[in-house]
């Protein structure tokens, strides 16, 4: 708890003005419990053995006022604990999701969408409660704690010795139960996000589920995990729950005991009923906060191990590290020399040495896994060479900026991205919507036509996934996004996968047209998309085993001799 506060103090520092009007509240609210233990002396003493009239009055009166202040300490701590912590639930959910979104590759393709999407909910609300609920309620129950014991012990310290002796016997269990509920706390996170993956996967595949008639599967898979959730969860409330009766039981003990030895005072005259009234009153509230600290610390750790997996986050670096210069021209050269590429202990780039020129096309073309995907990977720096050195425009890779190396790049892969969002800010995606500009790059790709037969046009909003648009539509408006970013490298992954011949030839020409001055690179699957290539590279194993035009490549290469008759 000690390490996950320290983490937590700069970002509390910055609250300082809030936490001292909490403070100012948990004063009143002290104040006000101390004094209902008081007003107990003049109540009985007073008013009900003196029968002094004026006490009828008085009493009431001082009652009023003295809830009326714990109210107002109430309202003020209630009131700035929720703005801390929706306050700090914000900037850490925006930290966190820009942390995330800046990793490389490999830690998102490792890392289970669900996961961190749990992460940023589930575990952050957590954090919330902890930093506005749970952190100054701990530190008002203590001061009020500490002031009670004062009272008590200024009232009769002998009498404060045996009703307080059973105390420091509370924390033992509450040390030894928060260890076995951290633990469950974490594995109910980590179940959390199992049941959150099971979710998301539901709803991203619902057509394959739809189409398979796996519902009833589905059900079954997801059923697991939320009844194992169920199960650590109910773990974690059988150990809790302890807590409230070990305070109950110890709290008895110490009551058993001001009575006891209270009784005994005032059967011999040392105390009279009012101070004896008083001080059973002090001790009895007491024992409330001290239960309270314990039910609160059991909850803190719910809340640290939540903490301990933002942190890990937060505190994780990135091993594709952004270079210092902008890339502020186009990309008129690039190089491959000698390059590995390792992914965990399986190499899949072995020795490519390659070189492109502005204006210059060239195709990858080789069996499923032999290294296309990971070339080009290399060159949008999703990963980084192991061995050899990647060059832009004659410059290693990595001393560029990697938001400016990627404004220079335009990628259509065959999975197409569409985003909740109009079709014009869908082409212009990230960034200003110019529509004389997303109309021609519609043209471009021969998607102005029906863009044109939808009933608003171009702002037509688009459902979750494109769900609105076929799958040719929706491939046609992903040429269009890169045509609309003008950048100087293009790189074509199955680009044409979902459309017809026709279509496919009316779009080449375009991009023909389009890419004279740029480096097109083209992972093909149909014969059509690279024949006319400047150059090909035949990929098998991680390794470029054959290279050249389409016409000497099918008299000089066996692999690509076969692979033509795969494409066409």
């Amino acid at each position: 708890m000690k390490q996950t506060f320290k983490r937590y103090l700069p970002y509390i520092r910055e609250y300082k003005l809030y936490y001292f009007l909490i403070f100012i509240g948990i004063l009143l609210t002290v104040a006000a419990t101390v004094a209902t233990a008081q007003i107990m002396q003049p109540l009985m003493d007073d008013m009900f053995i003196k029968k002094e009239a004026s006490m009828l009055l008085y009493i009431p009166l001082l009652l009023i006022g003295i809830y009326l202040f714990k109210a107002i300490g109430r309202y003020v701590q209630s009131i700035f604990m929720a703005y801390i912590g929706q306050h700090v639930i914000t900037r850490f959910r925006a930290m966190l999701l820009e942390k995330i979104l800046y990793f490389d590759m490999e830690f998102l393709y490792l890392n289970r969408s669900g996961e961190l999407i749990s992460r940023l909910t589930n575990d952050l609300g957590r954090i919330q409660y902890f930093v506005s609920n749970l952190l100054p309620e701990l530190f008002r129950e203590a001061i009020t704690v500490v002031a009670l014991i004062g009272y008590v012990i200024y009232l009769n310290p002998m009498l404060a010795f045996y009703s307080l002796v059973v105390v420091p016997l509370v924390f033992y269990p509450i040390i030894m139960i928060a260890k076995k509920l951290k633990k469950y706390s974490h594995r109910s996170q980590a179940k959390n996000a199992d049941v959150v993956v099971r979710l998301t996967e539901v709803f991203n595949n619902s057509e394959i589920i739809k189409a398979n008639a796996t519902e009833a599967y589905e059900m079954e898979r997801f059923e697991k995990e939320n009844w194992k959730f169920f199960k650590i969860n109910m773990k974690a409330i059988y150990v809790g729950q302890l807590i409230s009766p070990i305070m109950e039981l110890i709290g008895a003990v110490g009551l058993a005991a001001v009575i006891y030895m209270g009784g005994k005072s005032v059967y011999d005259g040392s105390m009279s009923v009012g101070e004896f009234t008083a001080f059973l009153t002090a001790v009895g509230l007491v024992f409330q906060p001290i239960r309270r600290i314990g039910s609160i610390y059991s909850k803190i750790q719910d809340a640290i191990a939540a903490s301990e997996r933002i942190f890990e986050i937060l505190d994780r670096e990135n091993k594709v590290l952004d270079g210092a210069i902008e890339l502020d021209t186009a990309i008129n050269e690039i190089s491959f020399k000698e390059v590995d590429l390792y992914y965990g202990e399986k190499k899949v780039l072995d020795q490519i040495t390659l070189s492109v020129q502005e204006g210059q096309n060239i195709a990858l073309v080789g069996d499923s896994g032999g290294g296309k995907s990971s070339l080009v990977n290399l060159l949008i720096r999703f990963y980084d060479a192991t061995n050899g050195q990647v060059e832009i425009n004659g410059n290693d890779i990595k001393v560029y900026t990697q938001q400016s190396l990627r404004e220079q790049i335009a990628i259509v892969s065959q999975r197409v991205y569409i985003f909740q969002d109009t079709l014009a800010a869908n082409v212009a995606y990230g960034h200003k919507v110019d529509e004389k500009r997303v109309v021609d790059a519609l043209k471009h790709a021969d998607a102005y036509d029906f863009v044109m037969g939808l009933e608003n046009g171009i702002a037509t909003m688009m459902e979750e996934f494109g769900a609105n648009l076929s799958g040719g539509q929706r491939q046609r408006i992903a040429i269009a996004r890169a045509i609309y970013k003008n950048a100087s490298l293009l790189i074509l992954d199955e680009a044409t996968s979902a459309l017809d011949n026709e279509s496919e030839k009316r779009i080449q020409n375009a991009l023909d047209e389009y890419t004279k001055d740029k480096i097109t690179i083209t992972i093909a699957h149909r014969l059509s998309t690279i024949e006319h290539a400047d150059e090909i590279l035949v990929f098998q194993a991680g390794e470029i085993v054959a290279r050249g035009t389409h016409e000497v490549l099918l008299e000089s290469s066996p692999v690509y001799q076969r692979l033509s008759g795969e494409l066409s």
